[in-house]
């Protein structure tokens, strides 16, 4: 099974999110990732849902979606040619003595210190899911004290564009 990215434009209007996530429990689809933001049209969101699942469940995934009153247009995202990102924020418990191997990891992965406390390291990074888990996976040794992570948040890249367009 691979990850899948779906891209949802919607109507925005309120309880849209609930009723497209809805009918994923619903029809036992499990949502790996979910994200919603505006679109360059302010009648239109972007619901990005990421899945785990073979290409049937996607296909059946995406006429279902289409069902509703709500979506515009969806689409699978391929990776290869998307734009991937995701937000991590993350609290470290840091004193004199881990402190510059912290600073050394935060440059190393282009990540930016964005609080600092007498005994902890508030961490934002932004990238790619791959660089969020190797991040990650270098903070193991360090006690993590409080992590935000996003969803996918994805477009296509260069012209492929999928845009909102009008309604």
């Amino acid at each position: 099974m691979q990850r899948k990215v779906i891209s949802i434009l919607v109507q925005n209007h309120s309880g849209v999110l609930a009723r497209v996530s809805s009918m994923f429990g619903r029809r036992g689809f499990n949502i790996d990732s979910l994200t919603v933001s505006a679109t360059d049209n302010p009648a239109i969101s972007r619901i990005t849902v990421v899945v785990h699942d073979d290409e049937k469940v996607l296909e059946q995934i995406i006429k279902q979606t289409e069902r509703l009153e709500e979506t515009c247009k969806i689409f699978q995202l391929e990776t290869h040619n998307s734009l991937l990102r995701e937000l991590l924020l993350v609290r470290v418990q840091a004193n004199a003595r881990n402190r510059a191997e912290l600073r050394e990891i935060v440059e190393i992965y282009r990540a930016r210190i964005i609080d600092l406390a007498p005994a902890s390291m508030t961490i934002e990074l932004t990238g790619e899911p791959e660089k969020i888990d190797g991040f990650l996976s270098m903070l193991e040794r360090y006690e993590v004290m409080e992590l935000c992570r996003t969803g996918i948040t994805a477009m296509a890249r260069g012209d492929h564009s999928q845009s909102s367009g009008t309604l």
